[in-house]
C-alpha cells in the first residue's frame, strides 16, 4: 500500500484573480463561491482536493488588500492565517488585469516567507503568449518561486498538471478528512454563502458590501428534506427596500435561485426562508462576524 500524503495549500492573489474558480477546479465541484464582484470570499472556505493517495486542503483565502474597515481587516487576517501553516503557497495572477497595486505588496510579503511558493498565471486561454512569458520572468525575479504554471481556471486548461505537481510536493501524513467530505465549511455556512452569492448576483449594482447573510435555523424534517432559515442583514432602511423589491419580488427571486442551487449542492429538497433585518452597524458586531465564520479583529 502506498503511503498517504496530506498537506495544506494556501491560495492567494489579488481580488478577482480567479481563486475561487481555481479551487473549484482542483476540488472537482463547487465549494468556494464565485462571483464577478471582488471580495466575495469572507470566511476561509476550504476545499479538499484528492489526487491518488494525496489529500490537499486548499485554504481559499480572501483577496489580500489594504484593509479599511473592520470587516476588511478580519478578511485579511483570515487570509494570512491561512498562509501560515501551509505546505505550499500558491500565488494566482491574472495577467490581463494585473492589479499591480494589489500584486506588489503580495510579492513583497511572499518574498520573505519560508513556504514552498508556486506561481500560477491564470487566463492562459485569453492572454497573449509573449507578454505572459515576460510577466512570468519578471515575477520569478522578485520571488523565489519553486514552480510556475500557466492555467485557465475557467476552462481547466493546465489544471491537472498543476494538481499532480502540487500533490507530489505534499508531505507524508494521514488524511485529515474522510474521503467523502469534500469541504469542511459547515453546511450552514455554505448555505449562507450561496444565498449571499445570489444577493450579489441580483443586486450588485444597488447593494454594495453592506449586506451579510446570517444562518439562523438549519434542521432536517422527518421526510429528509432540509429547512433553512436565514437573515439578510443590511445597514439601512432603503437597502431593506431594495432587497425586498416591489411586493417582495426581489427577495423571492433570490430565495428561489439560492434554494435551487442548495438542493443541487446538498442533494436533498430544501425549504429556504429568508427575512431582511436592518442593523445599522452590523459590520462592527462581533456576533455577526463569528456567525459568518470570521475571527473578530480589533
Amino acid at each position: 500500500m502506498t503511503q498517504q500524503k496530506c498537506g495544506m495549500v494556501a491560495v492567494i492573489g489579488a481580488p478577482n484573480a480567479g481563486k475561487s474558480t481555481l479551487v473549484n477546479q482542483l476540488v472537482g465541484q463547487k465549494v468556494a463561491i464565485t462571483s464577478a464582484k471582488a471580495q466575495t470570499t469572507r470566511a476561509r472556505m476550504l476545499g479538499i482536493a484528492l489526487h491518488d493517495d494525496v489529500q490537499m486542503i486548499l485554504v481559499d483565502t480572501p483577496g489580500i488588500f489594504a484593509p479599511k474597515r473592520r470587516l476588511d481587516r478580519a478578511m485579511v487576517s483570515a487570509a494570512w492565517e491561512g498562509a501560515e501553516s501551509a505546505d505550499a503557497v500558491l500565488l494566482l495572477v491574472d495577467p490581463i488585469k494585473q492589479r499591480r497595486h494589489e500584486l506588489e505588496p503580495l510579492l513583497e510579503a511572499l518574498a520573505g516567507r519560508p513556504e514552498k511558493k508556486i506561481l500560477v498565471l491564470n487566463k492562459v486561454d485569453r492572454a497573449k503568449k509573449e507578454p505572459l512569458l515576460a510577466l512570468a520572468q519578471e515575477l520569478t525575479a522578485k520571488v523565489d518561486f519553486a514552480e510556475v504554471f500557466f492555467v485557465s481556471a475557467l476552462t481547466g486548461d493546465g489544471v491537472p498538471e498543476m494538481k499532480a505537481a502540487l500533490a507530489a510536493s505534499m508531505p507524508e501524513g494521514v488524511w485529515m478528512y474522510p474521503e467523502d467530505q469534500v469541504s469542511d465549511a459547515s453546511e450552514r455556512l455554505l448555505a449562507a454563502e450561496i444565498t449571499r452569492e445570489q444577493l450579489y448576483k441580483q443586486l450588485h449594482e444597488e447593494l454594495p458590501y453592506d449586506s451579510a447573510v446570517r444562518p439562523e435555523q438549519y434542521k432536517t424534517r422527518p421526510d429528509g428534506s432540509l429547512e433553512i432559515h436565514q437573515q439578510i442583514v443590511v445597514a439601512r432602511d432603503n437597502q431593506r427596500a431594495i432587497v425586498l423589491g416591489k411586493g417582495g419580488s426581489r427577495i423571492k427571486a433570490i430565495g428561489e435561485a439560492a434554494r435551487k442551487e442548495l438542493s443541487e449542492v446538498l442533494g436533498v429538497k430544501v425549504h429556504l426562508f429568508l427575512h431582511v433585518k436592518v442593523l445599522e452597524n452590523w459590520s462592527e458586531d462581533k456576533e455577526v462576524f463569528e456567525e459568518m465564520g470570521l475571527d473578530w479583529v480589533r
